[in-house]
């Protein structure tokens, strides 16, 4: 196993940048096909959410792989390599796979313990599959992660340690009261009908908002966003993207998380139906970029694999809130970002977004049950580890038996030839005798070389067995495919 994963996130890098470096579905799929296409990769999967970029991938080279996956992830993500570098983190083998399950589990979100992280990386394993860059090691790895992640929120209360992104957004609207308290009887509008966007309508119409509009590009996904809005008992419709400055007008808060990659609301289109005029005071000054010295540490800190939640990225400076009465409340929950950040200067709105997200959350306290999370993570590592070093030796092991059968069959063959007047009884017994002596023989070593290659650093004892018993590489790797074609395998 060479698992290795290039990323940055809202815990390595300012939102800015991941605003910037955000990738399109189709931008997604171009990238795994270039990360095959690569040399040191022989599998990849992208994990693309609203505040991480990780790029996974089995390279046989751990320096030249990081090398490609870096530039790689510079090429189609716009931003270049020599600005994105400071912001990247590394983690190879089995940090790689501790890196996920904390990722799963909801450790590394920016609300910790948010759930909404497992319906990503099950996004990311499907399209991994559909374009077949996703073989034996990743496709154990992330359906592994998958049954971690529903493992810590079934036995744990992690659950309680955050929730959701949109919730925490909401909350944060509500500047930190009770949501329903906040939300009831209001209007709202969300723009988008995306997995976001769906939670962010069910969500508020769990606050008894007196009413839900849906835009969104496709009208169809907005209808249906309405129609399963409906059977919950509330008021929905669908409206066209052209038919938002309207509503606008008549909103209360307003959600927004599309795809799109130029600003859906502008801060003249919030002002304009708030009927106010748009504040054009100097922003405040931005808070000073990072150090060379800065930079160079946080170099080191990638090359060595530190966990990048340990670095403050220094970001910009947020403006204050427009004071006053609250009329308009906007969440922006899309990457990059919907809602023109200026929209906070006009007077009577309250904005939230993805880096106002960050912020808050810097400071949440940590749950108790993290700590047994962490466990399950810990513990769940060292059993993927063990089980995919063990995994490495069973087509060797079952080569080295089917040589074995071969030869007991050569045997009894050229036994038949000598010894023509055998009976069928006879000739059974001996058949047998020969096999259960082949059998106990190779029962203790094969059983033993798997409990010895399942330890850390056990990898070279396949390669032992092959040389020991002169087995055909190409036997090894035809039992290796002949597993993964498997159409059981993996099946939880």
């Amino acid at each position: 196993m060479s698992l290795l994963v290039v990323g940055l996130s809202h815990r390595s890098a300012p939102v800015s940048v991941l605003e910037r470096a955000s990738l399109a579905a189709d931008s997604q799929a171009k990238l795994l096909q270039d990360t095959l296409a690569a040399e040191p990769a022989t599998e990849a999967a992208v994990l693309a959410t609203c505040n991480r970029i990780e790029l996974y991938a089995d390279v046989d080279k751990f320096h030249a792989g990081v090398a490609e996956l870096s530039t790689l992830l510079a090429q189609h993500s716009g931003v270049g390599l020599d600005e994105l570098t400071p912001y990247l983190y590394v983690h190879y083998e089995d940090r790689a796979v501790h890196h996920l399950f904390s990722v799963a589990c909801g450790l590394d979100s920016m609300v910790v313990g948010e759930g909404q992280i497992l319906g990503q990386i099950k996004d990311a394993l499907a399209l991994g599959q559909e374009l077949h860059t996703a073989g034996r090691l990743l496709n154990d790895l992330f359906q592994q992660a998958l049954r971690v992640g529903k493992r810590a929120h079934s036995e744990t209360g992690i659950d309680r340690a955050g929730q959701s992104l949109v919730t925490f957004g909401l909350e944060q609207l509500a500047e930190g009261g009770d949501v329903t308290g906040w939300a009831g009887g209001k209007r709202a509008l969300v723009i988008g009908a995306g997995s976001m966007s769906s939670l962010a309508a069910a969500t508020l119409a769990r606050t008894g908002v007196a009413e839900i509009v849906v835009a969104n590009r496709t009208r169809a996904r907005a209808d249906r966003l309405v129609e399963i809005l409906g059977q919950s008992g509330t008021a929905a419709r669908a409206v066209e993207m052209a038919a938002v400055p309207g509503e606008l007008t008549r909103a209360d808060v307003v959600v927004s998380c599309t795809g799109a990659t130029g600003l859906v609301l502008t801060a003249e289109a919030v002002a304009d139906a708030l009927g106010v005029a748009l504040d054009t005071a100097a922003e405040a000054p931005a808070a000073p970029l990072a150090t060379t010295a800065e930079l160079d540490q946080h170099a080191a800190w990638v090359e060595n694999g530190a966990a990048a939640r340990d670095r403050a990225v220094p970001r910009a400076t947020v403006p204050a809130q427009n004071p006053g009465p609250v009329r308009l409340a906007l969440l922006d929950l899309a990457m990059p970002r919907d809602i023109d950040g200026a929209a906070h200067r006009v007077d009577g709105v309250r904005l939230v977004d993805i880096e106002s997200l960050a912020e808050a959350s810097a400071d949440a306290p940590m749950a108790a049950d993290v700590d047994q999370v962490r466990t399950i993570v810990a513990d769940e590592v060292a059993a993927f580890g063990a089980a995919q070093r063990a995994a490495h030796i069973t087509p060797t092991v079952v080569a080295l038996r089917t040589m074995a059968a071969d030869v007991v069959a050569g045997e009894l063959v050229r036994l038949d030839g000598r010894l023509p007047d055998l009976d069928e009884k006879q000739r059974a017994e001996i058949t047998q005798t020969v096999r259960r002596v082949v059998d106990k023989l190779l029962h203790a070593p094969t059983v033993r070389v798997k409990q010895l290659a399942s330890e850390p650093g056990g990898a070279g004892y396949a390669d032992a067995l092959r040389e020991l018993f002169d087995l055909d590489p190409q036997t090894v790797a035809a039992v290796s495919r002949a597993d993964l074609n498997d159409p059981n395998r993996g099946r939880s």
